[in-house]
């Protein structure tokens, strides 16, 4: 029996709720898939599941750990459910979790092996406070403990249907722009890059332990434009704020870009009275009316 496949960690800027918005405006055949800052990956997940990936996929993001744990997951899921079930008792345990998340701080993290750090990952992604995935200037992860009853470590049905989406994927740890070197006409890329903060007081990019400040935004935008002078197809996801849409509603791309103004519910804030509807912007550099979408 088919089993539908589910983002395994939970991800700031997650697309679950958006994807009714981000499916209406695919094109209406393209190649392979491209996703750079892939995170938690839900709309591969929905194109694969619905049998959208006519030629398989490349997902990648600078995320280290969290690349690694796609890797696992594809290669060597039955191990890294075994490793899973040895966390799962700890899920109330703040001293345990402390003792998990301290191993990026220790000597010899780099030479423990992959199925204990993909494990790792999931684990603390699980219990930690708010699932916010979350990195100090030196990379390592400092979200704090959160207090769950009953937090699910090892979903091994969703693993296992998890691992067997990923067979035949191409899993990269890279720069954005480095999908360039891939992406061919007919082929699409979506774009989820951390976002342009909506104020001062709500910038988190710390993804990787690196901002992701006006001038990557800018970079992105030209790694866009060279993709979309190509004939690849380009979609891309954003906070809809001044900078954005200077970038891909008024600035040098516009005559070609289809952008829109949509709502998306967001649970993962610090501030609880910050959670619920907020304006993104995607942007299209093909008119997406296939589907029956005006922009």
């Amino acid at each position: 029996m088919f089993q539908a496949a589910r983002p395994f960690l939970k991800w700031a800027g997650g697309k679950g709720q958006l994807l009714p918005e981000l499916t209406r405006r695919l094109p209406a055949h393209f190649r392979r898939y491209h996703e750079p800052f892939v995170g938690g990956g839900a709309l591969f997940f929905h194109l694969a599941n619905n049998g959208r990936l006519p030629v398989g996929a490349a997902l990648s993001d600078s995320n280290h750990e969290l690349m690694l744990v796609y890797e696992v997951i594809r290669d060597d899921v039955e191990a890294l459910i075994g490793v899973l079930q040895h966390h799962a008792p700890h899920v109330q345990d703040q001293d345990y979790f402390l003792e998990i998340r301290r191993w990026d701080r220790q000597p010899g993290f780099d030479q423990r092996s992959q199925i204990e750090r993909a494990a790792r990952t999931i684990y603390l992604n699980r219990t930690c406070y708010n699932g916010l995935y979350r990195l100090n200037n030196k990379g390592q992860f400092n979200a704090p403990f959160g207090r769950y009853k009953n937090p699910l470590i090892c979903d091994q049905d969703n693993l296992r249907a998890v691992s067997g989406m990923l067979q035949g994927v191409a899993l990269h740890v890279e720069d954005f722009a480095d999908v360039l070197h891939r992406a061919e006409p007919g082929d699409l890329v979506y774009f989820d890059p951390p976002y342009v903060p909506v104020s001062t007081t709500a910038s988190f990019t710390h993804y990787t332990g690196q901002t992701f400040d006006e001038a990557e935004q800018r970079r992105l935008a030209d790694v866009f434009a060279q993709l979309s002078a190509r004939g690849v197809y380009v979609m891309l996801s954003n906070s809809y704020t001044d900078l954005a849409r200077s970038l891909y509603e008024q600035g040098p791309l516009h005559q070609t870009m289809y952008a829109s103004r949509v709502y998306a519910s967001r649970k993962i804030n610090c501030d609880g009275k910050k959670r619920g509807n907020v304006e993104e912007l995607i942007v299209c550099n093909y008119y997406p009316n296939a589907n029956g979408v005006n922009p």
